[in-house]
């Protein structure tokens, strides 16, 4: 199963409120939910910082799409359907900056099940951005991800839920994809999560972080994830 992750953000002019609900209540329902091939699909909106100033910095990305296709061939047909080409692809200079837009094709990994994939995953998650340190292969890095660092993570306090996305190796035989990989954290609540980030163990976390990935290339999100077609699917 493939697991898209679609990284957006709102049009000039259009505020991040304005953006999170056009995306889903019309794209996702209108548009993109009609494309035949997509099995799961949900919108994740972010959820603002305490005490950040979107007026003095925006922030990269206002949203994720999460999309489930059964394989390569689905997923390629999708992008010939009329759904999308005379849907979904029209409508999103509507409301998204599509230059700002950046697309991972992951295999999602879980470590942390919590609760079943056909149900509603309760409170809130962090979705974690990486890219590997220099020098450092793609394998190394997905070994390290797995045997050091998800053991740290799993012993955060409150943490519900944890999976690991590494972007497909079909991305590398044609380009260096801008991440390699892309954690997703589950809390009961913004709370929680923020509790969490203020415990020694979360200073453990981030010294291993330091070890093998690359800090200008490492982004992080706090979202609410919007079920369109899910989470059981079709």
């Amino acid at each position: 199963m493939i697991h898209q992750l679609i990284f957006a953000a709102p049009r000039p002019g259009m505020t991040e409120e304005e953006f999170q609900r056009y995306w889903v209540d019309v794209h996702a329902v209108r548009y993109a939910a009609k494309i035949p091939q997509i099995r799961r699909y949900a919108v994740d909106t972010r959820i603002p910082e305490p005490g950040e100033d979107t007026e003095r910095e925006a922030p990269l990305w206002s949203g994720i799409a999460e999309i489930w296709l059964a394989n390569e061939e689905e997923q390629l047909a999708s992008l010939q359907t009329p759904e999308f080409l005379e849907g979904a692809r029209l409508d999103e200079p509507r409301w998204a900056a599509f230059w700002r837009t950046v697309v991972l094709d992951t295999d999602t990994e879980v470590v942390v099940p919590g609760v079943a994939d056909t149900a509603v995953q309760p409170g809130v998650k962090l979705v974690m951005l990486a890219k590997r340190r220099e020098g450092m292969t793609v394998k190394e890095f997905r070994q390290h991800s797995r045997r050091a660092h998800a053991p740290l993570v799993t012993e955060l306090p409150g943490l519900r839920r944890y999976h690991q996305s590494f972007t497909r190796d079909s991305w590398y035989a044609l380009s260096e994809p801008p991440f390699d990989a892309a954690h997703h954290l589950w809390f009961d609540n913004a709370a929680a999560l923020r509790a969490a980030r203020q415990t020694p163990q979360q200073a453990l976390v981030d010294a291993d972080l330091r070890t093998f990935v690359n800090e200008r290339y490492l982004h992080s999100l706090t979202v609410r994830q919007n079920w369109i077609i899910g989470p059981q699917g079709r």
